[in-house]
């Protein structure tokens, strides 16, 4: 399945030349994250419940078009790798404005983490349902992890 969040534009993404700062596009791709979790009864509350949580690497943006104070914008999310047991993942933000037109892409690279010991985990297996429901994107890669 394919994930989407819709959003308005607040005044407090943008900067004094009416662009949309660069930090807001990767805080709407951190939202659209957290609501495809919570619309599969991931909530915030449960991650808790459940003590694990995501860790990012890397989180690389690339923009093509310009966002406007007041527009609409569209955040599709797309699976782009995992490793065997999902520990790692790699996740790909389609941002698109009101238009419909691709405005910024982002992708990710992360980890689960134990919470408790405050190192990496296999994560729990509705968090695996999740990502194997996540459409995956063309170039999807299996991630492999040196196992000892």
């Amino acid at each position: 399945m394919s994930f989407k969040f819709s959003s308005p534009t607040r005044w407090a993404d943008f900067d004094p030349n009416n662009h949309m700062r660069h930090t807001a596009y990767n805080d709407y791709a951190a939202e659209s994250r957290v609501r495809l979790f919570d619309a599969y009864g991931l909530s915030l509350t449960e991650f808790n419940r459940l003590r694990v949580g995501p860790v990012l690497f890397k989180e690389e943006t690339s923009f093509f078009r310009e966002i406007g104070i007041g527009d609409n914008i569209t955040v599709e999310v797309f699976l782009k790798g995992a490793s065997e047991l999902g520990e790692r993942f790699k996740f790909v933000h389609k941002i698109f404005r009101g238009d419909g037109i691709l405005s910024a892409e982002i992708e990710i690279y992360g980890a689960w983490i134990d919470l408790n010991k405050r190192k990496l985990t296999t994560p729990p297996g509705i968090i695996l349902e999740v990502l194997e429901k996540l459409t995956k994107t063309d170039d999807f890669e299996k991630i492999s992890l040196k196992r000892s």
